[in-house]
């Protein structure tokens, strides 16, 4: 049974049709990539596929259950979240307290971050934990706006992990970031989605090197349809796909 499932997702904007027939399923162990050129529909499949908008119709499921709309908050009680860029939401917070956000969301805990921080001691571990495997240990008491750019992508990414999800979308996770960097960021991103036991990943990312280099599989989205859905190999085997996609040059770099 697949974790999260579409089927027929169709969603309008006004008269503009963004994404027209999309059926897809992930299943667990699974690292998927969206690719498509700019307005091809990737961003607004993940904002359905996360429950912040509703299809205009079709269905989206995730274990089983109806979670068209629902908004990200209750998605992540069920066991799914994304990059939620708390960076840019909290400006004011440090590194730790911006971990303890979602830390403190997913034990049902409200309260002050920085009270929880200083008594609760089972929220401090977790934020430690969770600091440690993305390398930001060091930078707990910054505050995440001075982050360098890479790090504040790491943190934005860290603060979706916090929330132990069974699955995770990230949408651009690597943009603007050099290209050294980006590999790095994708090393750690994995490597902390299997000790946290993440069962699943979903990225919309440009950089052909990280979709190739990361994924098992990569869907491609153009005009609001999918043009296809495969293997890196299979991808690179279709000719339409390249020349509507992915790049000749790209193609040639990864063959």
């Amino acid at each position: 049974m697949a974790l999260l499932e579409a089927h027929a997702i169709r969603k309008l904007h006004g008269s503009v049709i963004a994404l027209d027939g999309v059926s897809l399923a992930i299943r667990e162990g699974e690292f998927v990539s969206v690719i498509g050129p700019n307005g091809a529909g990737k961003t607004t499949l993940v904002n359905v596929l996360t429950g912040l908008v509703p299809p205009t119709s079709g269905t989206v499921k995730f274990k089983g259950r109806d979670i068209a709309g629902i908004g990200p908050v209750r998605l992540a009680r069920l066991g799914m979240a994304r990059s939620f860029q708390l960076v840019n939401v909290f400006a004011g917070l440090t590194v730790a307290e911006t971990l303890a956000v979602p830390v403190l969301s997913r034990l049902g805990r409200g309260g002050r971050v920085l009270a929880a921080l200083a008594r609760d001691a089972e929220v401090h571990a977790e934020v430690a934990e969770v600091a440690a495997l993305f390398g930001l240990t060091d930078a707990l008491g910054r505050p995440a706006r001075t982050l360098p750019h890479g790090d504040r992508k790491l943190l934005d990414v860290a603060s979706a992990v916090a929330l132990h999800p069974e699955i995770i979308l990230l949408d651009e996770p690597t943009s603007g970031v050099g290209t050294r960097d980006k590999t790095a960021i994708m090393e750690v991103l994995v490597g902390a989605a299997r000790r946290i036991g993440i069962k699943a990943i979903i990225q919309v990312e440009h950089d052909m090197d990280i979709v190739f280099g990361y994924s098992g599989r990569i869907i491609a989205l153009h005009e609001g349809r999918v043009l296809a859905d495969s293997t890196p190999d299979g991808i690179l085997a279709d000719a339409q796909v390249v020349a509507a996609v992915v790049g000749k040059r790209v193609s040639d770099a990864h063959r």
